[in-house]
């Protein structure tokens, strides 16, 4: 068996690795353009921000090193320019002495990863416009802000690597602006979400122009003049490219392998591609959503490293299959967290999938112990069986733990029904008796049993006014401190009760408070007195946040 895998970092060298240990007598060949066959390529915006100190602490294993561990010949500044199917040879050419040369295989493993995209605007090529997807790329940022000192920043687009570049750059004193194309950073998430996220990053100090795109880049001495749609120019010290990336699939599409719809390699559940002794792996390849089983391109090192497994399996002669990806994500923004999995509610609605929707705030831990900080949590559900489909996770301490314990249960097929259920561990420090994915839970059940009728921010402007009627149930405090929605009745929930009399059986009262608990009380209060009512999902502290959009 002669294995040649084309390209290193998470789904490359990770195949060649579980390659040899299934099969001590293959000949396993690695080809990489590059000079870093492995390293922490997620890990690079915080190298840039000083976060981590030490540059060999991203190497994650050498060429030196993985050749005597594991008797893999490994070729860096190697680039794979051509395959020949019909002779089962692949062309190489070593990119120091540009010399050209074939190599034969029985099997193929493309992890070619992908490209930033690099869109054609006037002057995006000047020298101070940087990309980020290795370790040169790195090194030439962290270089320039090091020995420029920039004052200014722009990063054009607010996903992944956008934000995390604009927390870098803000905590090294440069002052940045986000240029987004969409009303909303973090497109994975619904953008009543995002807007908490928009919160939390104008409180760190970032400026967002959302809903605008840069037409031109032009010099104005050692500064960059960013032109844009809406007529506004920032101008910046440096800019970094951060609009998002294609997969590599030139050596896919010469070699006449199928390509899907969104450009990735297409792969069977084994990774194989349309050629049978061909797989291939990572943020190159079209995958299967999990939960859809529809075509999708999702470029995570976690899904790369798990598909790098597989692949080596199936070549070794091990079968074995990968279900698709959930598309599970977490970003840290400042002192905050944002994550989401499965199903967005503007997925489902675009693949015409019923849903209903719940959302909750609650602590990280118990509010007694020092320290617990609020997150909010929105799930998607299925509004017969409860089947979770999907969830976003916006907060501070313990947002990761909550979105991997529904990324879990969606993987397991669970309901929301088992998330009132789930045992989970609860110390004052940690979590609270009923914790976050419990109360998650508890809110949709309810949704689900018709135990509530909610009713969300967006569908409040379309109420027939004379017909519903606000019902804000907070304490006058909390009103004269926050707000109010347009010209609700105040009653406290404490005395709905006493002042039923008040109310008129013929109107539906929209109930809210500050995050839907109390609403759901009183909503219980006149359900069982005859009167109709609907609880305001999130209640004032989600419509207030919604409302910044």
């Amino acid at each position: 068996m002669k294995l040649l895998i084309i390209g290193g970092v998470a789904g490359g060298a990770t195949a060649a690795a579980r390659a040899r240990r299934l099969n001590e007598n293959a000949e396993i060949i690695v080809f990489e353009r590059g000079e870093f066959i492995s390293f922490a390529n997620c890990g690079l915006p915080y190298y840039i921000g000083t976060s981590i100190k030490k540059r060999d602490d991203l190497l994650i294993t050498t060429p030196a090193d993985f050749r005597n561990r594991y008797r893999i010949d490994v070729r860096t500044f190697s680039e794979v320019v051509a395959i020949d199917r019909k002779n089962k040879s692949v062309e190489v050419r070593n990119l120091q002495d540009q010399t050209v040369y074939k190599e034969t295989y029985d099997k193929i493993l493309l992890s070619p990863g992908a490209a930033p995209i690099r869109p054609p605007i006037e002057g995006v090529n000047l020298d101070t416009i940087f990309s980020l997807r290795n370790i040169p790329d790195m090194d030439a940022i962290k270089a320039f802000v090091d020995q420029e000192k920039p004052l200014t920043a722009v990063v054009v687009g607010g996903g992944f690597i956008g934000l995390e570049m604009a927390e870098n750059l803000t905590g090294r004193g440069v002052k940045t602006t986000i240029v987004e194309m969409l009303d909303q950073v973090m497109a994975p998430l619904d953008k009543e979400m995002a807007a908490i996220v928009h919160r939390f990053l104008m409180e760190g100090g970032v400026k967002l122009s959302l809903g605008n795109a840069v037409t031109a880049f032009t010099r104005n001495g050692k500064q960059i003049r960013v032109s844009t749609k809406n007529g506004t120019e920032l101008m910046a010290d440096l800019v970094i490219l951060s609009i998002g990336i294609r997969p590599e699939n030139f050596l896919a599409r010469q070699a006449g392998l199928k390509v899907g719809e969104y450009g990735g390699i297409t792969v069977d559940e084994t990774m194989c591609t349309s050629d049978p002794d061909i797989y291939a792996v990572g943020d190159a390849i079209e995958t299967l959503d999990f939960l859809t089983q529809v075509p999708a391109i999702i470029p995570l090192a976690g899904p790369a490293n798990k598909q790098a497994r597989i692949a080596a399996d199936n070549i070794m002669g091990r079968r074995t299959t990968y279900p698709g990806s959930l598309g599970t994500a977490v970003v840290k923004i400042f002192d905050k967290t944002i994550a989401s999995t499965g199903q967005s509610e503007k997925k489902l609605m675009q693949q015409n999938i019923p849903y209903r929707k719940s959302y909750t705030f609650s602590g990280s831990h118990a509010s007694y112990y020092p320290g617990s900080e609020t997150m909010a949590i929105k799930l998607l559900f299925s509004p017969g069986t409860g089947r979770i489909l999907g969830a976003q996770v916006v907060g501070g301490k313990g947002v990761d733990k909550r979105i991997d314990v529904l990324a879990t249960a969606i993987h397991a097929g669970m309901t929301v029904f088992h998330l009132e259920t789930l045992e989970l561990a609860y110390a004052p420090p940690y979590s609270s008796a009923k914790d976050p994915v419990n109360m998650a839970g508890f809110v949709a059940s309810n949704i689900v049993k018709k135990d509530v009728e909610v009713i969300h921010w967006h569908e409040l402007n379309d109420l027939d006014q004379k017909e519903n009627i606000l019902i804000d149930l907070r304490t006058k405090k909390e009103i004269v401190r926050e707000g109010t929605i347009g010209n609700a009745l105040h009653i406290p929930v404490d005395e709905l009760r006493n002042r039923l009399d008040e109310l008129d059986r013929e109107k539906t009262y929209i109930l809210f408070c500050g995050i839907g608990l109390r609403g759901y009380v009183a909503y219980r209060i006149l359900k069982q007195n005859g009167f109709s009512s609907k609880n305001l999902s999130g209640g004032y502290t989600l419509f207030s946040y919604a409302d910044m959009l």
